[in-house]
């Protein structure tokens, strides 16, 4: 069937010949799960260095929130591959050195620098989205708190993230949207993602076109989940009758 699906493509210039070869095809479905793990990894951890983020921001705390903002305003405005060669390139070269003076290696490996750096991307802006939706939360509504006794901490935990969660989801899934996009740029440091592997094949083939398509497909099919995933949760979370 795969013989078939092939020489019914060729008439229209499309080589997918490479499927045929098990050592390529092997190569394909490796980049494949390669990507998912990287999305696996980076949305979690993402989220959470977003909340963190956003804690600090709205914290109070002036050394804790320009540390904050500062780190936002560096990250957000450079781009994300700049940062992927500054932690893979200078950083782990740093780090390598050090240890290597205490005669152990460097367990950061080049899929460790792109979850956190990818995931440090993003986080910033899932901190804005989460320190707007935390500023829209009714003052009456953080009064109604205090009056319980709520500590600062119970508040943010228990009243302020939960509805800012809310507020923020549109933004928050978009953000995760372009995350998923993001880790191609794992290819730029020989990562064994699926843009990594498609470029060690079309080396060899010079089907360039063919696996393009196929990798439009492949993220297009991850967005498309993870958009969806997000407006189930913006209707599963919303709350009744709010803003009407």
């Amino acid at each position: 069937m795969i013989d078939a699906w092939i020489a019914m493509l060729k008439p229209f210039g499309l080589n997918y010949a490479f499927v045929l070869d098990n050592t390529e095809r092997t190569a394909f479905l490796h980049g494949l799960f390669v990507t998912l793990q990287l999305c696996a990894l980076t949305i979690p951890c993402s989220l959470l260095a977003g909340v963190i983020l956003a804690a600090l921001l709205t914290s109070g705390k002036a050394a804790l929130a320009t540390s904050a903002r500062a780190f936002v305003e560096l990250t957000r405005n450079t781009p994300t591959l700049v940062q992927l060669y500054c932690g893979f390139l200078v950083l782990n070269m740093l780090i390598t050195q050090h240890l290597n003076t205490l005669g152990t290696g460097n367990p950061l490996t080049p899929f460790f620098w792109v979850v956190a750096v990818v995931s440090l991307h993003k986080a910033v802006f899932h901190a804005e989205a989460l320190r707007a939706g935390i500023e829209a939360v009714p003052r009456v509504t953080l009064e109604a708190g205090r009056s319980l006794g709520f500590s600062r901490r119970q508040l943010l935990l228990q009243v302020e993230l939960p509805l800012a969660v809310r507020f923020a989801l549109p933004a928050l899934v978009n953000n995760l949207v372009d995350l998923v996009k993001m880790t191609a740029v794992a290819s730029a440091i020989a990562v064994g993602d699926v843009t990594y592997e498609s470029i060690m094949i079309w080396t060899q083939r010079d089907n360039v076109l063919e696996l393009l398509l196929l990798i439009l497909a492949f993220f297009g099919v991850l967005t498309w989940l993870v958009s969806r995933t997000g407006r189930w949760l913006e209707l599963r979370l919303r709350m009744p009758g709010y803003g009407q």
